[in-house]
């Protein structure tokens, strides 16, 4: 018996019975709601081991267990030699536990007091953005997994008292770990406060932007060398299909294609995309468009919807484009009056650079397809001329009185040119015009002319500039 894939995979050939017809709807319907089900599961997994709580939570479980054989296990048979490690008084376990148990809670709140200062600091330094990624770091949760695990260890230790008027040798060795672990936790704090006065300095946070941001695009060469993936010219029409709404706000990073494409195939229609990725979507918005002979049932619709990669905030590891808004915000917040740091403007201008380089080199695909060269999904891509906008034109806005921020825009432009395609020259070409025009309006004295002029067709580079300013000022 064959199914029919029209129709959103629901009906069946017209010479089947009509029985036949209800069979194959409820056995797609059940395979969709076991496909949608089996997604919440994994994303809620995927959601949890990228939140701060997994690697702590598997940490402390580990405290919790060793905690847990301590009090329980009763071994009689250690080595003669461990007995001069017993306790000869029966309250000094107990009192050295609390001891070091009230040690750890105190190292607990400074450490993380002192983290949190630092890192509101930064964040009013750089971008509030960058705060939650400093948080998350994996050495950050290992810190905080060791602290809370120790805590535990030592209370499950105080709450189950040792049998008779001393502890014996098992139980005297647990103390002694604890002690282990306390210390352990010492050497931590140490390498703790180092690493979280590192990371908030402004060439670790661009560089982890940039390294992030890298593997975004890294993402999207193997995708373009894939044949499955391909770049079509021109938009396709939204209104000719099915609207599918929202079901929950927030912000889409990605999709999975995988998912969504053996959607596609399994029930012969065309999935289109109609938000750009990172956008925030609304509540009950028309997000898809579903390309099919009839319109798909409730539980197809909540497949595709399930196939949705939510996030809090923006991801730099899945949308490169976050990445270099993120650098643009830290670097025109830097230029703000009350910081006024035109250095790590620069500095966030020579990262951009880069990545901007490397984006010009792809042509990043917007459709899926089938063995067939049908179209499964379609999605869009933001292109170099909104994208250069959205990243350099803050800066020149709210930098464009700073001589050097100027001549690192026009750097910058003249880099990405020796890049750029034909069309894409044109659009490095007009922002090059710009800023040219702005210097010439901004910067009039002699001594300035001069500074720029020796400046503005230097290096190498593949744009028509004028040698001098004052001639391209009056052209402008």
């Amino acid at each position: 018996m064959v199914l029919e894939n029209s129709g959103g995979g629901f009906g069946i050939f017209a010479k089947r019975p009509a029985g036949y017809r209800h069979g194959a709807a409820r056995i797609n319907q059940r395979s969709c709601s076991l496909f949608m089900n089996t997604s919440r599961v994994l994303e809620f997994i995927n959601g949890f081991r990228n939140s701060i709580a997994y690697l702590t939570s598997l940490i402390i479980a580990v405290y919790v267990i060793v905690g847990v054989a301590a009090v329980t296990l009763d071994v009689k048979k250690l080595p003669g030699v461990l007995d001069v490690l017993d306790f000869d008084q029966p309250d000094t376990a107990r009192t050295l536990l609390a001891t070091l148990m009230a040690g750890m809670i105190s190292l607990l709140v400074f450490s993380f007091s002192t983290v949190m200062s630092v890192l509101t600091q930064a964040g009013s330094n750089f971008s509030n953005k960058l705060v939650f990624g400093i948080m998350t770091e994996k050495r950050h949760q290992q810190v905080l997994g060791h602290y809370l695990g120790t805590i535990l260890y030592l209370l499950i230790l105080l709450l189950v008292p040792a049998v008779g008027d001393t502890p014996d040798t098992w139980r005297s060795l647990a103390v002694y770990l604890g002690s282990a672990m306390v210390i352990n936790s010492l050497a931590m704090f140490v390498f703790f406060i180092h690493g979280t006065s590192q990371s908030v300095q402004i060439n670790a946070i661009t560089q982890n932007l940039l390294v992030s941001t890298q593997l975004s695009l890294d993402r999207l060469r193997k995708r373009q060398a894939s044949d499955e993936y391909i770049h079509q010219t021109g938009e396709i029409d939204l209104r000719d299909g099915y609207p599918v709404h929202s079901r929950n706000s927030g912000y889409i990073q990605s999709v999975n294609f995988d998912a969504l494409a053996s959607l596609a195939r399994r029930h012969d229609i065309a999935i289109h995309i109609g938000f750009s990725f990172g956008d925030f979507v609304v509540k009950n918005f028309p997000i898809l468009t579903v390309e099919a002979d009839s319109a798909p049932g409730d539980a197809l619709i909540e497949a595709i919807l399930a196939c949705l990669q939510y996030v809090e905030g923006e991801s730099t590891r899945d949308h490169y484009v976050n990445g270099l808004t993120q650098l643009m915000e830290v670097a025109i917040k830097a230029l703000s009056p009350g910081i006024n740091d035109p250095g790590t403007a620069r500095l966030c201008i020579h990262q951009m650079t880069e990545l901007m380089a490397q984006r010009l080199t792809l042509t990043p695909c917007n459709r899926r397809v089938d063995d067939n060269g049908r179209c499964l999904i379609s999605w869009h891509e933001e292109g170099i001329e909104s994208l250069m906008f959205r990243i350099f034109d803050p800066i020149l806005h709210y930098g464009g009185e700073d001589l050097s921020i100027c001549l690192s825009l026009l750097k910058a432009l003249k880099t990405l040119s020796n890049f750029a395609t034909a069309a894409d020259q044109r659009v490095i070409q007009a922002h090059a015009d710009r800023v040219i025009a702005l210097m010439a309006e901004h910067f009039t004295a002699p001594l300035e002319i001069d500074f720029i002029e020796a400046r503005l067709a230097g290096g190498i580079h593949r744009l028509h500039l004028a040698s001098r300013l004052s001639s391209r000022s009056t052209s402008t």
